[in-house]
Formats: C-alpha cells, sequence, structure tokens
C-alpha cells in the first residue's frame, strides 16, 4: 500500500499523487539518492494479484527502459517491493497536447507541423527498437515548459517481433487505427495512422470520426472516409493535407511505411508548403496481376526462342538441382519450337485460372469476414471505461463473453485471481461452514459454464469455516480509520477508489465483505473510498467563424446544446458565420448546457446624406452663362439614385437627402444660350445681319456625401 511520504526502494520518497490510469497511479516522486524530482507509476493493487496484469506491466517497463531519445519519456528504474510493482521516469513539467489544443482551439499550421515532427522522431526511435506504440494521440504526448515535445504512455506497446499478438489491442477510440478497431494486425503504420488523426486535430481543433459509442466511432475508421482537414480550415496548405491524407488510409500498404518518410515530408511542407510533393501509395496499381496481352506473350516466346536445345536444358537442369525431380523436367525438354510453344500457352492459361480463382476466394473470404465483424457476428469488443475520465481512452476490440468456471471447493484467492483474469468482477459474502474450510468457496451466483459479460459481478459464497473473525464496520469512517481499524482487526485492504456524490472525499463508500459477517483472519477487505463527486462539466469550445453546422457539431461534440440563434452585423466576420457566443472559450459549465450564437450579416452598409447649396454656374464653369437663364440642375448618386431633377433660374438652390448608399455623386447644370448676332457682307456687297444661334451648355461638379 503505497502512502504520501513513505520511501519506495529505499531511495524514492513519495511527494503527491498526480494522476491515474486504467491499471496504474502515477504519483510525484524524489530520488534522494540523485536528489532530483521523479515519476513513479504503481500498479494498483487489485491488479498486482493478477499474472496477466503484472507480467504486462514488466513487458511496458522492459520495452520503455530500451529507449533513450530527447522526444520520449525516459525509464529510469523499475521494481518490485512488498507485492507493489513500480516504474520510476522521468518527470515532466508541462501540458498534455490535448489540453494544449483545447486551449488554443487549433494550432497554426507551422506550430502542429513542427510538433508532429518531433512526435515522429520519437516514434521512429521506438519503431528502431522493434517497439510499436499503438496507442498515439494527444494525451499521451507532453510539450514541456521548454517547449519540447515528448511521447508518453507506452503501456500497451509490445516488441514488434514474428510473434506479435494481434488481439485485444488497446487504444483510444478517437484515434485508432482500422486494424486495430478490427483486432487484426498492428504495426509500425498503425502508428502513422493514430499520428495522423492527431496531426489532423491540432490544425482543425477536432477529432475527424465522432459517435454516440465506442463501436460507432470503430465503424467510421473501418468504413468512412476521412474528410479533408481543409473543408473546415481552408487556409491549411494543399502539402500539409496530402500528408494527412496518406497517414489515414484505410490500408497500411498505403500509408508512410516508415516515420523517416513521413518527417522527410514534414519536413518539406514547411519549405515548400504548397508544392505537390507527397507521392501517395497505390500497391494495387503497382504490384497488381494484370492479364498478359497478345503482345506480351509473343514477345516471351520470341525470348525464349533465343535459346537452344542446350540452353533450355541448362536451365531446366538448374531448377531439377534445386527441386531433385529429374524425370519430371527431362519430359520439359522441347526438340520442337511449335510443340513448346502450344505447351506453354496452356500452362499460362491453367496458372492464369488457378490463381483468379484463389484470388476471388480470398476476396470473399474478406468481405465476409468484414461483414461478420462489423454487425457482430465476429466479436469486435466492448468498451472499458478508464479511471481517468480526462484521458478519454477505451478498450476498442470488442470482448467476448466467457464461460463461468468452476468455483465450488477451491480456494477463494485463487478464484478471484481466475475471475479477474477473465474480466469479472468477484464479490465475496464468507458464511460460517462446518462442512468447508476457512477461505474455500462454497458456491457462485452464476453457475459454471454459464456465459458472463466481461465487467459482470460475480458474487462468491465462502466458509470462514468456525472461528472466522468478525468483519468490522467501516462506514461513515475516513480511509485512514478504516485502514486502521480492518488491519488491527487482523484482515487486509484493498482500497479501491469511485466518485461519490453522497459521501465526501476520502471516506468510505462501501465495503466488501459485509460489516458483521464473519472472515477468515488475513482475508482481505475491499474497500471503496469517495473521489468526491465526478467534475461533470465540460469546456466550451470556440466556434466563432465556424458555420452553424459546424458550430452545431463543435458543441454537441464537447457535450453541448445548440441554444437561441439570431442574426447581427459584424465588421470582423463574414457573413453566414457564428460571431458571437454566449459562453466564453475555455469556460467549464454542466453538461447540456445551451449556449446561444449569434450569425454574422456580413459589415453593415453605411448610409449617408448631403445638404447643400448649388450655385450657379461661374464664369470659369460657363462663360457663356447669364443670370436669368433657365438651367436644368440633377443631383445624382453613384449608384444611379437621383436626388434633384428641377428646371430654376434662380440660385442657390439647396438639397437635403440623407439614407443614401453610396458616398458621392455628381451635380448636371444645364442651360441654353443664344450667340450674339454678328454683320457680315455677302456677294452682291451688302451688308447682312446674321441673328446669334441657340446652344446648349453643361457643367458638371463632384460632390462628397456626408457618411451619417
Amino acid at each position: 500500500m503505497i502512502k504520501i511520504g513513505m520511501m519506495v526502494g529505499e531511495r524514492y520518497e513519495v511527494l503527491e499523487k498526480i494522476g491515474t490510469g486504467g491499471m496504474s497511479d502515477v504519483y510525484k516522486g524524489k530520488d534522494h539518492k540523485l536528489n532530483r524530482f521523479i515519476a513513479i507509476k504503481v500498479l494498483e493493487q487489485e491488479f498486482s494479484e493478477n499474472v496477466n496484469f503484472v507480467s504486462k506491466f514488466r513487458v511496458e517497463a522492459q520495452a520503455a527502459a530500451g529507449l533513450m531519445h530527447p522526444n520520449i519519456v525516459n525509464v529510469y528504474d523499475v521494481g518490485e517491493e512488498e507485492g507493489m510493482y513500480y516504474i520510476v521516469m522521468e518527470l515532466v513539467e508541462g501540458i498534455t497536447l490535448k489540453k494544449y489544443i483545447e486551449k488554443k482551439a487549433r494550432l497554426s499550421v507551422k506550430e502542429a507541423i513542427s510538433i508532429a515532427i518531433q512526435v515522429s522522431m520519437g516514434i521512429e526511435a521506438a519503431h528502431n527498437n522493434h517497439i510499436i506504440h499503438r496507442d498515439i494521440k494527444p494525451q499521451n504526448i507532453i510539450i514541456s515548459k521548454e517547449g519540447k515535445v515528448k511521447v508518453t504512455d507506452f503501456g500497451i506497446a509490445k516488441a514488434a517481433t514474428s510473434n506479435t499478438i494481434t488481439s485485444n489491442v488497446m487504444g483510444s477510440v478517437h484515434y485508432t487505427s482500422p486494424e486495430q478497431a478490427r483486432g487484426g494486425y498492428s504495426d509500425e503504420r498503425s502508428d502513422v495512422y493514430s499520428l495522423g488523426i492527431t496531426l489532423f486535430e491540432m490544425l482543425t481543433g477536432r477529432v475527424p470520426f465522432n459517435g454516440e459509442t465506442t463501436v460507432a466511432i470503430a465503424i467510421k475508421h473501418i468504413q468512412e472516409e476521412l474528410p479533408s482537414p481543409r473543408e473546415f480550415v481552408p487556409e491549411i496548405p494543399n502539402s500539409v493535407e496530402q500528408i494527412v491524407i496518406k497517414c489515414t488510409q484505410k490500408s497500411p500498404d498505403r500509408r508512410y511505411q516508415s516515420m523517416g518518410e513521413l518527417i522527410e515530408d514534414l519536413k518539406m511542407s514547411l519549405i515548400n508548403p504548397e508544392s505537390d510533393f507527397v507521392v501517395m501509395n497505390d500497391p494495387d496499381e503497382e504490384a497488381g496481376t494484370r492479364m498478359i496481352t497478345d503482345s506480351d506473350m509473343e514477345q516471351i516466346k520470341r525470348q525464349s526462342g533465343k535459346y537452344d536445345s542446350d540452353d533450355s536444358l541448362r536451365l531446366r537442369r538448374d531448377v531439377y538441382d534445386e527441386y531433385g525431380d529429374e524425370e519430371a523436367y527431362e519430359d520439359e525438354i522441347y526438340e520442337d519450337e511449335d510443340s513448346y510453344n502450344e505447351k506453354y500457352d496452356n500452362k499460362m492459361e491453367k496458372i492464369t485460372t488457378i490463381l483468379a480463382v484463389v484470388a476471388g476466394v480470398l476476396i470473399c473470404c474478406s468481405i465476409i469476414f468484414l461483414i461478420g465483424k462489423i454487425f457482430g457476428v465476429f466479436s469486435l469488443g466492448k468498451k472499458e471505461t478508464p479511471n481517468n475520465p480526462d484521458e478519454d481512452t477505451a478498450q476498442t476490440t470488442v470482448l467476448a463473453d466467457v464461460d463461468m468456471i468452476e468455483v465450488a471447493g477451491k480456494n477463494v484467492e485463487e478464484i478471484k485471481k481466475s475471475l479477474v483474469a477473465m474480466g469479472l468482477n468477484p464479490e465475496v459474502n464468507y458464511i460460517e461452514s462446518e462442512a468447508y474450510e476457512a477461505g474455500i468457496v462454497i458456491s457462485a451466483d452464476v453457475s459454471a459454464g454459464a456465459k458472463v459479460s466481461p465487467g459482470s459481478t460475480i458474487k462468491l459464497t465462502v466458509s470462514s469455516g468456525t472461528d472466522g473473525k468478525e468483519v468490522p464496520d467501516t462506514a461513515n469512517l475516513s480511509y485512514e480509520d478504516a485502514l486502521n481499524r480492518i488491519e488491527q482487526a487482523g484482515f487486509k485492504v484493498n482500497k479501491k477508489e469511485v466518485y461519490s456524490s453522497e459521501v465526501a472525499k476520502d471516506y468510505v463508500v462501501s465495503q466488501n465483505p459485509e460489516a458483521g459477517s464473519k472472515a477468515p483472519s488475513g482475508s482481505v477487505i475491499t474497500v471503496k473510498v469517495s473521489m468526491g463527486q465526478e467534475d461533470t462539466k465540460v469546456r466550451v469550445p470556440n466556434v466563432i467563424g465556424l458555420t452553424q453546422t459546424d458550430a452545431t457539431n463543435a458543441l454537441t461534440e464537447a457535450g453541448l446544446t445548440l441554444g437561441a440563434v439570431t442574426e447581427e452585423f459584424s465588421t470582423q466576420i463574414e457573413a453566414d458565420r457564428v460571431c458571437y457566443q454566449s459562453v466564453a472559450v475555455g469556460s467549464y459549465v454542466e453538461k447540456n448546457t445551451a449556449i446561444d450564437i449569434r450569425m454574422s450579416k456580413g459589415s453593415e452598409p453605411k448610409t449617408y446624406s448631403y445638404s447643400g447649396s448649388i450655385t450657379s454656374p461661374s464664369i470659369e464653369e460657363g462663360p457663356n452663362y447669364k443670370a436669368g437663364l433657365s438651367v436644368h440642375v440633377t443631383v445624382k448618386g453613384t449608384d444611379g439614385i437621383v436626388l434633384l431633377d428641377t428646371e430654376t433660374s434662380k440660385f442657390p438652390i439647396s438639397v437635403n437627402s440623407g439614407n443614401l448608399k453610396c458616398s458621392s455623386g455628381t451635380v448636371t447644370l444645364e442651360y441654353k444660350y443664344t450667340t450674339e448676332s454678328t454683320t457680315v457682307t455677302n456677294e452682291a456687297g451688302e451688308t447682312v445681319t446674321v441673328p446669334g444661334e441657340e446652344k446648349t451648355e453643361t457643367v458638371t461638379r463632384s460632390v462628397v456625401f456626408a457618411e451619417e
């Protein structure tokens, strides 16, 4: 039992609890030998008694201890003390990438690529040591206070040997690869897929696939095409989009085949973001079976004709030497070329037919197997919720029902270990019995051979013998008081932490066996200790700038609902995008809280007014104008709207117009005048007076309207 302040391994002081995982707790500690702070991961007591869990814990330590890289959380030590298994690791002060994304809504392209490169380098180091992470996700990536990116939690990593276990692969469903979701073989390219999903989230602030259940999301990874990140953030460069798409191909053969290839393209995207350098793999096109054409066959025949009989014999002797069937290959020596070509054609036809049939059978089997998994004919798995709700992890391979084992007459501790290994939760009820020795199981509430769903509770009735001790009552006690009372009564304690809205933190919620029952001395009493009320509040995402559909999806994914939707003008946000949300980004509110939004109508149109006095044409404007002439006055905006259209001989004229849609206009003054008469001498020598002509003159002025 680990306690704050205790020494582990005679050198590590436990300072405080800093995290809880699916099967272990993490504490901050101090290494007094090297005088440095460290992290201590301790396997929970209920799993320490299980051989399978202990074995997995040791594999984790051994795998991670061999990794030394600046982008990986280093493992310093591993040990066991009085049945408690622990790993000592590097303590990284910082923030998880998940929380960093939530804090910034989404990352810039350069920042996302920079983080992806560092993560890739860490994973590449693991792959070079034949270790696959299998659980790459933002929660397992830490950004230190110095800005260093480190990959952590190799809790489900396994050595990538020829005997790699492919069943019961665990991981976070939002980031799991299709092959992991199917429970199939996973390798280094599975980490490439998960990193691609992580890069998608960094760039867009959201995961590509979501659903109501774990299985629904897993099926989307298997069936649905990944949406383009540019659908959510149009400014993402072409090369970055192609990198994400290549990482997240359904078929591993179409992805990057190594982290080195991915790192090379990521670095290139920083230099030439809009270049088209990402090469998509198409194994079907590169290595697919092709039908031999007539021209191909003719070429084969021509090539075969180049060899004489001795060459043919020598080549076939080579085959004979390898396979040792001389008589069979003597029959293959053809003296006549035509007979050889005829038999060659027949053999090629038979081989092609056989290959086509085999390929068809394999394809049909694959389709049937996939459909069976999707619809539950072959078990796809069962969701397993971790202790830490912040990690959003789940077991993505569905566990099949198990057959209940025979328990009567067997030792209760052995039965408990067996049931835990099967994924079941044993509960013990002791009764006095003369027929059974103390600690022997009398019966269970489930018959042997019955099908039981993983996670089910199995109630065991166990003999306390005839001299069992009374189990003390720990109700309403703090855990420390309960621990002392149980140990003083001669029992051992198994602590299990649970959320409770009724019992204060660090106080006992319940116990098993029940108080007042009798149990053999030294038996394990499980006490459930309250962690307080579960924090059900969720973080409000940033929906500013999103369409109403995307905003609704973002709120739904965060566990919130869309409230009232109104419209308003905005100078900052383009039309048909969210320009306001009723709760600030990053705030924490209760689940299903309604968030009101306002949709932008774009910039509010400005209006103008014109108030002026129009004077008669000046001498410079109209040298032929004379006072008293009738003038046609027109005032018109640049949008064609006429503000004034009148005929007058009296100036000035007042104009007063408002609510104009344009900022300027023109004033036009048009008038007619008569030129002066002239005296001329005609051809006959007579003096003649020529009357003046009537002409039209136009004066144009520009005017500026005032903004209202």
